[in-house]
């Protein structure tokens, strides 16, 4: 037996199947457009970002590397001869306990490469006087920040650099593990220090860049290092610091010290 149905069911149907569908208007194109352009736009910018990261952190390390290689030349190259006899006595022996430091250097100049073992055989960055956007951090190195003490010497050596974009050479900043060895390399030789521990600051709280970090009005007597970038990574809400303190001093004459090749040991 065939089942009947009801005249206003079939005619509901009816109804149904004849309803047009709505027509696309002018508003409703430009929008999805729009949106697709959107789309394809923040694709764009991430890919550009990502690869033009690489490529920057790519240059970094190759000029790292030929400048490392000049130091090596030029220490290898023998001493001229004194044009004037030495006196009887003669100048004192450097002490060995003296550190050599730098001098401040103008800005933009370029007088270290910073290496950070935990982050890989090629992670290795120049470092520039300054810590401007335009001529230091956009060109993926880690800059120093003025008025701070210098690799090496009594104070505070305070750095920083990008997260994200120019080579983004701190981006990996928070997986530091404490006894991990931060180096700085300069002609005169290669600086040690060890990281101790990191923390989130407002960008208001210069304080983190004190002689003693974070300590008003006490006078160092020590050697300490401050690592600053965005955090978190993308923006610039926050700044992540990490900490350090210096270990010791390896003169070129030396070679590369073991904190280079020792992993990350403490």
């Amino acid at each position: 037996m065939t089942e009947l149905t009801p005249p206003d069911a079939a005619d509901s149907r009816r109804t149904r199947r004849r309803r047009p569908r709505p027509r696309a208007t002018f508003l409703s194109v430009v929008g999805e457009l729009l949106m697709t352009a959107g789309v394809l736009a923040l694709l764009y910018v991430s890919w550009h970002i990502w690869v033009g990261d690489i490529i920057i952190a790519g240059q970094q390390h190759a000029e790292a590397d030929a400048l490392s290689e000049q130091w090596d030349r030029e220490a290898a190259s023998p001493a001229p001869e004194p044009t004037e006899p030495e006196s009887d006595t003669g100048p004192e022996p450097t002490d060995p306990a003296n550190i050599p430091v730098l001098g401040e250097q103008s800005h933009g100049t370029i007088f270290g490469i910073m290496r950070i073992p935990r982050f890989g055989d090629d992670w290795k960055f120049n470092i520039a006087s300054g810590i401007t956007r335009a001529d230091v951090l956009d060109q993926g190195r880690v800059g120093h920040y003025p008025d701070t003490a210098m690799p090496g010497e009594i104070g505070n050596a305070a750095f920083a650099a990008h997260r994200w974009t120019s080579g983004a050479p701190f981006d990996p900043i928070d997986k530091l593990v404490i006894g991990d060895a931060i180096v700085i390399e300069t002609k005169e030789g290669w600086y040690t220090y060890r990281f101790r521990s990191s923390e989130y600051v407002q960008e208001t709280q210069v304080e983190v860049l004190l002689p003693v970090p974070n300590q008003t009005d006490v006078e160092a007597n020590g050697r300490y290092l401050t690592l600053t970038s965005c955090a978190p990574k993308l923006n610039m809400l926050e700044r992540i610091v990490a900490y350090a303190l210096f270990e010791d001093f390896t003169p070129r004459a030396d070679g590369p010290p073991t904190s280079l090749t020792e992993g990350v040991a403490a």
